[in-house]
């Protein structure tokens, strides 16, 4: 069966929310300009010269680091199925697709490259993966974007693999959720942490969004599972018997309640209040995740819109462009720098509103 056209909107609970991704796609089968949704459209101010520059610049070196295997990385973290994905949705903030784009083929290799890294279980992994499931999250979400914005890729025969692809992680995720609620690092439902949740919940949720079955049952777990990893001074545990909060996971939180369809939520406002408190840009109350706690923050924020946004955003946007390396990177000891960069340059693109995930 051709899945070129396989895009149906789901009703469950918070489904008017994909009605905007779902017309994008129409539009873009069409071939025609959609037109500007207003909760959607640029804010004044959003974007200014200087960040115009400092994505340019990162482009160009994340485009530099892709591999001839379509990968993108080197080093320890090289060919690495979670830097690729993240990567290329980098790419796609920018309007870059297959087929489209002036690095759309950059994008269509890294495609490549994540659908072989597919296993028969629905397990998207590269031979020397660590914490595969992480990894796995962002495939799955790269591809329910790929599959929601270019009706799986382009042609037909790259549609059907996206889909079959896709349909299988789902499944994987599905299956792999732990008794508690959550996921963890390996695709058993044995333990659970709120930061390989997140992954989760996005993949499943751009799945959705993109006509993939998902079973509601499975976000409701998800959501229980979160609300209980909050704390009483509003941030977020790691796990449900780690009683510490931090901002990273904090983020990742709040996030996490969004994404699974919650937009007002007591859980949510104190988990604002907290990452304010302990993670506006420039007052981090630590180092430590910081790319993964700011593209999850910018999120959290963006998704709150109003004053949370309109504080937040030119903060962490001066303080990335501030700290972009000479050669247009963004650099991240400990996983490598095509990792910090594809996280900075999705940052910084949020308010380009592209990504059907980031479509309110």
């Amino acid at each position: 069966m051709k899945h070129t056209l396989r895009f149906r909107l789901r009703t469950h609970s918070g489904g008017g929310a994909f009605q905007a991704p779902f017309l994008l796609f129409l539009f873009s089968l069409l071939a025609i300009a959609p037109p500007s949704f207003a909760q959607n459209s640029v804010l004044p101010n959003e974007i200014n010269p200087a960040l115009d520059r400092a994505v340019e610049r990162g482009t160009a070196y994340l485009v530099s680091q892709q591999n001839p295997d379509g990968s993108i990385g080197s080093g320890r973290f090289g060919r690495n199925v979670a830097i690729t994905a993240l990567a290329c949705i980098a790419l796609m903030a920018d309007g870059n697709l297959p087929g489209r784009g002036p690095h759309g083929e950059v994008v269509a290799r890294g495609l490549e490259y994540v659908l072989s890294c597919s296993n028969e279980n629905g397990l998207i992994a590269s031979e020397a993966a660590n914490g595969p499931m992480y990894g796995h999250g962002f495939a799955a979400l790269f591809l329910g974007e790929i599959y929601g914005m270019t009706a799986g890729g382009g042609d037909t025969a790259t549609a059907n693999r996206v889909y079959e692809t896709l349909v299988k992680a789902v499944r994987l995720i599905e299956l792999s959720q732990n008794q508690e609620g959550g996921w963890r690092y390996n695709p058993v439902p044995y333990d659970a942490d709120v930061s390989v949740t997140i992954c989760q919940i996005m993949a499943l949720r751009s799945a959705r969004n993109a006509g993939i079955e998902v079973d509601k049952a499975v976000i409701d777990r998800a959501v229980e599972y979160v609300r209980r990893c909050q704390n009483t001074d509003g941030g977020f545990k790691y796990q449900l018997d780690s009683g510490q909060s931090g901002w990273p996971r904090t983020a990742a939180g709040v996030a996490s309640l969004y994404y699974a369809g919650i937009y007002e939520d007591r859980a949510i406002e104190r988990g604002i209040e907290y990452l304010n408190v302990n993670a506006f840009p420039g007052r981090e109350q630590s180092r430590a995740h910081y790319w993964y706690g700011h593209y999850y923050a910018v999120q959290a924020m963006y998704l709150a819109g109003g004053q949370p946004w309109a504080d937040w955003w030119p903060a962490v946007r001066a303080e990335l462009i501030a700290s972009q390396n000479n050669d247009g990177s963004w650099e991240d000891r400990s996983v490598g720098n095509a990792y910090a960069t594809a996280m900075s340059l999705i940052i910084l693109q949020m308010p380009k509103r592209y990504l059907p995930i980031f479509q309110k």
